[in-house]
């Protein structure tokens, strides 16, 4: 990775990182009568798909199951919503919304779109038809992204695998280029007495050398003298 491409990587890393806490820090300032902002998400969606289990509604608010008991506790204990049995399901338990929930939403109900209006209504539908784009790479790319970052194996791992295969490949070369060897007969080959002919031959200065000595007009392997900085990019 070049130097100017790993600046641009590190920077777009700390503005999303930043992105991210600015909303939830921001977020969790808002309380609605009472009720915080992730609750009335969760009284919108039952208002609008109905009785939901609470590990439905954690699943699709991207909360932990944790967070979701937490808000249905205050929800149920203001009146705005209620546990019962799930209609589809006796065994389990769903979060149904009561008259209360719905003239709650009702008093508060232009709050969602002036949300939206703060946040994007300051750019034209060209720039947010490439965010949407650029949003869901994003949301793509999260998808098994702490069970990546748990299988990286450590700047010892990564070099020792990396040598594992630079031996694998020199082991495959030598046995390449490594004469194969007959063993000699009672009466002597053509081959062997092309090679005492040429032995002595002022010709057999010009014959390549073995593989086991390096070729006169075989370069070096050039050494950078530039060593690249290795970029830290786990930072979370």
């Amino acid at each position: 990775m070049h130097e100017k491409d790993g600046a641009l990587y590190e920077e777009a890393d700390w503005l999303f990182r930043r992105l991210v806490r600015k909303f939830v820090k921001e977020r969790d300032k808002i309380s609605v009568e009472g009720i915080a902002l992730p609750g009335m998400l969760i009284l919108n969606s039952i208002h609008s798909q109905g009785e939901q289990r609470l590990g439905e509604l954690a699943e699709q608010l991207d909360f932990t199951s944790g967070a979701v008991t937490a808000l249905c506790d205050k929800l149920e204990a203001g009146g705005y919503a209620v546990r019962k049995r799930s209609e589809s399901d006796r065994r389990s338990v769903a979060l149904d919304i009561t008259d209360k929930g719905r003239e709650l939403l009702r008093r508060n109900g232009g709050l969602s779109a002036h949300m939206i209006g703060i946040l994007f209504g300051g750019f034209t539908p060209e720039e947010l038809e490439r965010q949407i784009v650029f949003s869901r790479r994003l949301l793509e790319k999260l998808d098994g992204f702490a069970e990546a970052v748990l299988a990286y194996p450590g700047e010892d791992g990564e070099a020792a695998a990396n040598s594992s295969i630079k031996t694998t490949k020199r082991t495959a070369d030598d046995r390449a280029s490594t004469p194969v060897s007959f063993p000699a007969s009672e009466e002597e080959s053509p081959a062997a007495v092309f090679k005492n002919d040429t032995a002595s031959h002022p010709s057999s200065e010009l014959r390549p050398e073995t593989s086991s000595q390096p070729l006169a007009d075989q370069p070096p392997t050039p050494k950078s003298s530039k060593t690249t900085r290795k970029k830290n990019f786990i930072s979370y």
